[in-house]
């Protein structure tokens, strides 16, 4: 990965519907060959997806907690990874070091919610319990490190 490519992960960061002529324009080469240049980082997985981000209380979701899952002894690591992606009000997922295997970022629409949401993660085979923090406000969400050339 050259400083080229570094400018359009740095642009598509920013503004990932930017047109390939945008890109070009930005770093001084044909569109073609930006074209070819993103086509090759996204099959080197260095860029793995486009989205749109919303903003949560926007779609009702006012709620967004931290919980951690503690495994029982005889829980199936691998098992319980595959129920926690069942639930679709997950949005991270961690596999962490420490007392907790896992730490889930989830959204709910209000202290109910979140609840019924604590309630079946503690019903899936292998969790012993859980522990939650609740987000008063957020500062600031998916901040992005800077590519820096010594890790890139």
């Amino acid at each position: 990965m050259d400083a080229v490519d570094r400018t359009l992960i740095e642009a598509l960061r920013a503004n990932g519907r930017a047109t390939y002529a945008e890109l070009a324009r930005l770093v001084g080469l044909s569109g073609p060959t930006v074209t070819d240049r993103i086509n090759r980082l996204e099959q080197a997985g260095v860029i793995s997806g486009y989205r749109a981000v919303i903003s949560p209380g926007a779609v009702g979701l006012g709620v967004t907690a931290l919980i951690g899952v503690l495994l029982s002894d005889a829980a199936d690591l691998d098992d319980v990874g595959r129920r926690l992606r069942d639930v679709p009000e997950i949005e991270d997922c961690w596999f962490v070091a420490g007392e907790e295997s896992y730490l889930l970022k989830v959204r709910a629409a209000d202290p109910y919610g979140l609840e019924k949401i604590i309630g079946r993660l503690n019903h899936i085979r292998g969790v012993a319990r859980t522990r939650t923090t609740v987000a008063l406000s957020t500062k600031w969400e998916g901040r992005q490190q800077p590519l820096d050339e010594d890790r890139s």
